[in-house]
């Protein structure tokens, strides 16, 4: 008799989900609107949702200067990428002469951003908090991850993690589930980010004892502060014999990181993810932080979340990693993930066994979409095949238009136009220099500079080549790149040429000082501008009893004329400028080596190349600014 009792129970959650789901994807269908008519109307200003300055002038048909100055005599200073909110819309329809109306409407282009349903609060259940762990290359945040996951391994999971899905969840000895996010570093975390994918709950900064904070750690801070979320730090290696805790908690503090024993709003935990020390205080830790956070779901609706990775397997196709941020997803559930849509087929947890459903916090590999979607597109389950496939279509559409539009990149040249506009108040920089004493020259230099109202905002200043950490950085904040006697690969420029980021090199302070100030006064004189010809390698020397040193070199990119000028790069810095003094393939003489080409070169007055020397051959030419 209780067998067939739980049978009904079970037939009658089937039925109750299926007509659940019937009425959601009813209740989108009949919201979804082709177009709407936004802007002015019959003397009305109609808008969906909150703009910008820039998107609210151009629907009123207004400058945008106007309405900076009107925020500006309320002593506000905006400027034209400031989001308006709906009493500031109004606000400003009202002094322009208009009526205001919003239309809560919901388009296929929109419906990721617009799709607003509200919870009960009896329907909202406690989630696991997400959290990512962040920190330089071999400080041990493979370790600590490892570490994690075997304590949580159980008997029957004993072959360990067969599926790597970039996330995974461990339980406490309390009993309560955290998530954590394996990221591939923090470029990947901040790109994410910057296309709307709020993931991560809490950010575990990891520095090692013995070592303290490294190029890659600043790097790890500046990400984790643009995240805006709660930041933990694991002081791994502490049973290193030379481990010190002080220096890592006094560095940090050079870094905005203050410890709460020292006043700050930071828990340290010190411990050593090897020998597995510190890991219950760090769980603990994460729980206490998620309780007073209160992180709350919904699991009885339909799901949505995030796309953390994906790829195209040759036998299952396209393979998504998903969390689950809202709702239970089920096999068979149709899903748009950005512009991709499918039914799922199968599912599965990190260690690769099979699941029917998934709660929110939780990560799962799905199988099923039409195509492979991008890190940080976000999903939604929607069980009509058809309006799937026509939101996946329109969301396609709006991504190749978002890739368009960011391709009219934030540069040197525009910044007199964005501040005669009344646009600008903040011109972002990232500073890489060659030492750190010129990087301290460089802040104190520009921590002083005045230049029509406008203040440099300085995201960024370290020591080292121009990563493509910077590059991401950059892009996340519409900043300047300013290299000080440092000079970026050739994968770092292309990727700079991609993202729409500018980079400038300079090896004089005050030349740098003086190209911002006459930017900003629309006063940039004709400047002679590299042009980078090409990058090879030293692989190999040979030494000449009559010629000296000779580098056997393999270009990388670009070509190396035999006349051009040349610089010697070592780790990312210049340490010498000089010219070809012979250029060579095989015995014979060559006017210009090409890119996978092969030779040997020497350089004239260097006798110092060593292997992994990067030269880099330039031209200079004449370049009117405006």
């Amino acid at each position: 008799m209780a067998k067939n009792t739980n049978h009904n129970h079970n037939k009658n959650n089937k039925l109750a989900q299926k007509k659940r789901a019937q009425q959601h994807t009813k209740n989108i269908k009949q919201q979804l609107k082709e177009t709407v008519e936004t802007g002015l109307i019959n003397g009305v200003f109609v808008y969906t949702k909150p703009l910008t300055i820039f998107e609210f002038a151009k629907e009123i048909q207004k400058p945008t200067t106007e309405i900076i100055k009107y925020y500006f005599a309320q002593g506000m200073m905006l400027n034209q990428n400031t989001t308006l909110n709906e009493d500031q819309m109004g606000e400003l329809a009202l002094h322009f002469g208009f009526d205001f109306k919003k239309e809560n409407v919901l388009t296929k282009e929109n419906i990721f951003e617009q799709l607003q349903e509200v919870d009960k609060p009896e329907d909202l259940i406690t989630r696991p908090p997400v959290v990512t762990i962040m920190g330089h290359v071999d400080h041990g945040k493979t370790t600590l991850l490892d570490s994690m996951r075997d304590s949580n391994v159980v008997s029957g999971e004993a072959g360990g993690i067969t599926q790597a899905i970039g996330a995974y969840q461990v339980t406490s000895k309390s009993g309560k589930k955290i998530t954590f996010i394996d990221t591939p570093g923090h470029e990947a975390f901040t790109e994410m980010r910057s296309r709307g994918a709020n993931v991560t709950d809490i950010v575990i900064l990891i520095v090692a004892a013995d070592d303290g904070v490294m190029p890659q750690t600043e790097e790890a801070i500046d990400h984790a502060k643009h995240a805006n979320v709660p930041i933990i730090v694991f002081v791994n290696k502490m049973d290193k014999p030379d481990a010190n805790p002080e220096r890592v908690k006094t560095e940090l503090m050079q870094h905005g990181i203050l410890a709460e024993e020292f006043g700050g709003d930071v828990p340290f935990i010190y411990g050593s993810a090897k020998q597995k020390q510190g890991l219950d205080d760090l769980q603990e830790t994460i729980l206490f932080i998620a309780e007073l956070r209160d992180y709350k779901a919904n699991p009885n609706k339909f799901a949505s979340g995030i796309v953390l990775e994906a790829h195209l397997d040759k036998s299952k196709g396209p393979v998504a990693s998903v969390l689950i941020q809202q709702g239970t997803l089920n096999i068979r559930d149709v899903v748009i993930a950005g512009p991709t849509y499918g039914t799922i087929k199968d599912m599965e947890n990190e260690n690769g066994r099979k699941l029917k459903t998934a709660v929110p916090s939780q990560p799962v590999v799905i199988i099923g979409l039409n195509e492979v979607p991008n890190a940080g597109d976000k999903f939604l389950v929607m069980n009509d095949a058809t309006v799937a496939r026509s939101i996946a279509e329109a969301q396609y559409e709006k991504h190749l238009a978002m890739e368009r539009s960011n391709k009219q990149s934030f540069t040197l040249d525009s910044i007199k136009t964005h501040i005669d506009d009344g646009e600008l108040k903040l011109v972002n920089l990232i500073i890489k220099a060659d030492t750190q004493g010129s990087v301290e020259a460089l802040k104190s230099s520009l921590a002083k500079l005045d230049i029509n109202g406008v203040r440099i905002n300085i995201i960024r200043a370290s020591v080292g080549a121009i990563s493509n950490s910077d590059i991401t950085l950059a892009a996340a904040g519409q900043a300047l790149v300013y290299g000080f006697n440092v000079r970026p690969s050739a994968v770092v420029h292309k990727k700079a040429e991609e993202d729409g980021v500018e980079i400038r090199l300079h090896n004089v302070i005050y030349k740098l000082i003086e190209e911002l100030e006459a930017a900003a006064k629309g006063m940039l004189d004709p400047v002679f501008e590299e042009q980078i010809l090409g990058q090879a390698e030293i692989r190999a020397l040979f030494r000449h009893t009559d010629i000296g040193v000779i580098g056997g070199f393999h270009v990388v990119s670009g070509s190396i004329p035999r006349n051009a000028k040349i610089r010697v790069i070592r780790n990312g810095v210049v340490i010498y400028t000089s010219e070809i003094l012979t250029l060579k393939h095989q015995k014979d003489d060559i006017k210009e080596a090409k890119i996978d080409s092969e030779g040997g070169m020497t350089i004239k007055n260097f006798k110092d190349l060593k292997e992994g020397d990067v030269v880099e051959a330039y031209a200079v030419k004449e370049v009117k600014q405006s």
